[in-house]
């Protein structure tokens, strides 16, 4: 899927794609995200739910310029909540060269409408609730994610035919499957 969006940067117009990451990908968007996150980043609980487990490549995107250069990234990762299938959305991140051209919600946005389209029910994330609320994520009061967490941070959102209420109980990984 590629996905071309203008991005207009003071009097200029730049045409960005959104592309699928690939594995090739990968380091690159790991350097963004030491870039863009503090140092330990991987000691925070959502890392204890990635541990030794593929994210979920058809919905892991990135945005490159026409140059080739990465701008902005986002992951999910397969978890589940008393049973149900769950996506666990992060990291997202621009890089701060691209910050406030809303690369972060075409990321955003385009990967839950692409979700929804698979058939996932319900995305939760650790996060900024005055920011993911602009696409509809609200604090999930029922939910227990691994410590460390912040329990005023743990926010989710239901697709297609989820219920939010539902969403109660401890956060797990999926069973890896055989």
């Amino acid at each position: 899927m590629l996905l071309r969006f203008p991005v207009k940067i003071w009097t200029v117009s730049v045409v960005l794609d959104l592309i699928p990451e690939t594995k090739q990908d990968w380091w690159e968007v790991e350097a963004l995200f030491d870039l863009c996150f503090a140092p330990g980043r991987e000691a925070l609980s959502s890392y204890r739910l990635r541990d030794n487990a593929d994210p979920v490549f058809d919905l892991c995107h990135i945005v490159r310029d026409r140059s080739g250069i990465l701008g902005g990234a986002i992951r999910f990762w397969p978890v589940q909540v008393s049973g149900h299938p769950v996506l666990l959305l992060g990291p997202v991140a621009v890089h701060p060269t691209r910050q406030g051209e809303g690369l972060g919600g075409v990321l955003i946005r385009e990967s839950l409408k692409k979700a929804a389209e698979l058939g996932w029910q319900y995305v939760i994330l650790v996060g900024d609730e005055p920011y993911y609320s602009r696409f509809g994520f609200s604090l999930l009061q029922d939910i227990e994610m691994p410590p460390p967490v912040n329990p005023a941070r743990v926010l989710g959102l239901a697709l297609g035919d989820g219920r939010r209420e539902d969403l109660m109980g401890r956060v797990e990984q999926l069973p890896l499957q055989p």
